[in-house]
């Protein structure tokens, strides 16, 4: 009798494949694969970082309108991997029972996913250190989940405040300088170095 090999990702190039699974804004289907999984305020890139990662133009929904994406989309790579970006957190003008929904709503999806391997979190290096941000990382640290932390937008601070202003974003999320990564998803800053990182993580 043949066993069946498990998929394996390339990490040093963009998945070949990427299958769209669904949009969930409630239970979600059960996986076998390693997830992982992409958290952020509002109108941080996010959707723009899943698009760069995965070497897609629209494999996630980019919106000018912050606070467009209200349900987990799930995406699958390679057959190895499941990629899940979550809604986004912290926008002022979406009301306080879509903000209370959305809350519960990955509040639920990170205690209840087996298989979630690592989260993403995404935060933007032109602005101070948010305090949703650093109640995330720290749930994450208790959930005793892996995460990475990328400052995206990085191409629009100016090279000779990059350094500083990193340094101060770090510290004020609690985090070793190591642990913060500049990312831009226009100039391509760190997207291989982030992909190979997500796929050394989640095992795949």
């Amino acid at each position: 009798m043949t066993t069946q090999k498990t998929p394996k990702l390339d990490r040093r190039s963009p998945p070949g494949t990427v299958e769209f699974i669904g949009s969930f804004p409630g239970k979600m289907p059960d996986s076998l694969l390693p997830e992982v999984a992409f958290a952020g305020r509002s109108n941080v890139g996010k959707s723009s970082a899943i698009n760069a990662l995965l070497n897609r133009k629209k494999a996630a929904r980019v919106s000018g309108t912050p606070g467009r994406t209200q349900a987990i989309n799930v995406f699958e790579c390679d057959g190895a991997l499941s990629v899940a970006d979550l809604p986004g957190y912290g926008f002022a003008r979406v009301p306080d029972a879509v903000k209370r929904t959305w809350k519960g709503m990955i509040e639920r999806y990170l205690s209840e996913r087996e298989h979630l391997k690592l989260v993403v979190v995404l935060v933007d290096a032109r602005h101070t250190a948010q305090e949703m941000d650093r109640m995330l990382l720290d749930s994450l640290a208790d959930a005793g989940l892996h995460r990475l932390v990328l400052a995206t937008k990085i191409d629009r601070v100016a090279k000779n405040k990059r350094k500083p202003g990193l340094a101060k974003l770090g510290a004020n999320l609690g985090l070793a300088p190591k642990e913060l990564m500049p990312f831009s998803s226009v100039n391509g800053t760190n997207v291989r170095e982030a992909w190979s990182r997500i796929g050394r993580i989640c095992g795949v």
